[in-house]
């Protein structure tokens, strides 16, 4: 983890969500809203704060509340495929088994078994325009990695205002992703599974001790009810992590380590002629990627 001020920031604004930097991109000052010893203390406190109230509110009011819609435990069941991309890196992006989340997919509700995931992989992720106002080259039906993405617009909806598209043929500008040609599900449930099945101990126990408070079986997991528990029980286990974080973050900062970015390759004069690769995490909704390609070093 490098500290979040100090240095020259070329991010306006340095947090998801919009909080601004702490550096003037004027001046290279630290500006008025840089993270000082009092602001570290704040977000302490603000830790121990969400902390109290997730272990103290969240996770024993959705236990209650499930208890009188348990009939919701079996219905909302998806396609049963959950993929993760992995995230929280303890090491880096680049040594995923300190993935907090690890990565991998999860097949036909199959809890035995993991395969792993290549976002490189030109078989696996993929893009399907079948449904979608767009062409591909080999056709409507072909599925293309991201690195090798075609955009030709090719609209054949009705001129709006209209009152239904025909949704067996194309109605969207979306296009469809695809791991080995399957749909997955991603996002809390697909967390919290991959995390239960790697054996993570406290979404073990997490997980076990609120099947048997709600007295039901694993297969609840996978339903609306089911979902939202995910969503409280993935919530408690990343606050627990937070003060870990937040006492790293600290430690780096008073070891000297200021740093906000990685400078390297920043500068496009520094780009090589062709080059691709890909950024992913694990966002609130699920797994998120971005691949990018550099050709002629654009």
């Amino acid at each position: 983890l490098h500290a979040i001020f100090g240095g020259k920031n070329p991010h306006p604004n340095l947090c998801v969500g919009g909080m601004p930097c702490a550096i003037s991109l004027e001046s290279g000052k630290q500006a008025g809203t840089a993270l000082d010893v009092v602001g570290l203390e704040r977000v302490r406190n603000l830790i121990q704060l969400m902390h109290d109230f997730v272990h103290q509110v969240y996770v024993p009011d959705t236990l209650a509340i499930a208890s009188f819609y348990k009939d919701w435990f079996q219905q909302g069941e998806g396609i049963g495929n959950f993929m993760t991309y992995g995230d929280f890196p303890a090491k880096g992006y680049g040594d995923p088994d300190s993935y907090l989340v690890p990565a991998g997919v999860i097949m036909n509700r199959d809890l035995s078994h993991i395969e792993p995931v290549d976002l490189d992989a030109e078989a696996e992720i993929q893009e399907f325009v079948a449904h979608a106002w767009y062409d591909y080259k080999a056709g409507k039906e072909a599925g293309l990695h991201p690195y090798q993405g075609e955009t030709k617009f090719a609209y054949t909806g009705p001129k709006p205002p209209y009152q239904q598209l025909d949704v067996e043929n194309q109605y969207s500008w979306l296009k469809t992703p695809r791991w080995k040609g399957k749909p997955m599900e991603v996002g809390p449930l697909a967390r919290m599974l991959m995390l239960y099945t790697t054996g993570n101990e406290k979404a073990k126990a997490l997980v076990d001790s609120t099947l048997t408070q709600l007295e039901l079986p694993i297969d609840a997991l996978y339903s609306t009810m089911g979902r939202t528990a995910a969503r409280t029980l993935e919530t408690a286990i990343i606050v627990d992590e937070l003060q870990g974080w937040y006492d790293t973050l600290v430690a780096n900062i008073k070891s000297g380590d200021v740093k906000t970015f990685n400078e390297t390759l920043w500068d496009p004069e520094t780009w090589p002629q062709k080059a691709q690769g890909v950024g992913r995490m694990e966002a609130p909704r699920g797994a998120l990627g971005h691949w990018i390609v550099i050709e002629n070093g654009k």
